[in-house]
């Protein structure tokens, strides 16, 4: 499995964009709802998502997209099943550290 990561910094902020490759640029359609995957805000180095997962720990905003990605944060602890939100189908989940 492999996932598009983009880390922006400013000052002590760190934000994680992940999302899983397959859907990367894809935009998702349900009702009056559109949801896109911007490759402007994702697509950064292409990894496995373990690897991409392992920069959750120092990043103080993340932001997850794709069944992937989210089933294997929540398998690690690092998202709560509650959590997580589903928009036209596609698997979404954010962290925010205070």
């Amino acid at each position: 499995m492999e996932a598009y990561v983009n880390v922006r910094k400013w000052g002590r902020q760190v934000l994680l964009a992940v999302c899983d490759a397959e859907i990367l640029g894809k935009t998702f359609r349900e009702k009056d709802l559109s949801f896109e995957v911007k490759e402007e805000f994702y697509k950064g180095v292409k990894t496995s998502v373990d690897e991409a997962l392992s920069l959750v720990q120092q990043s103080t905003v993340v932001n997850l997209v794709g069944a992937n990605v989210v089933r294997k944060a929540v398998e690690r602890g690092l998202v709560h099943p509650e959590a997580v939100i589903t928009i036209c189908g596609v698997q979404h989940a954010q962290i925010v550290k205070m």
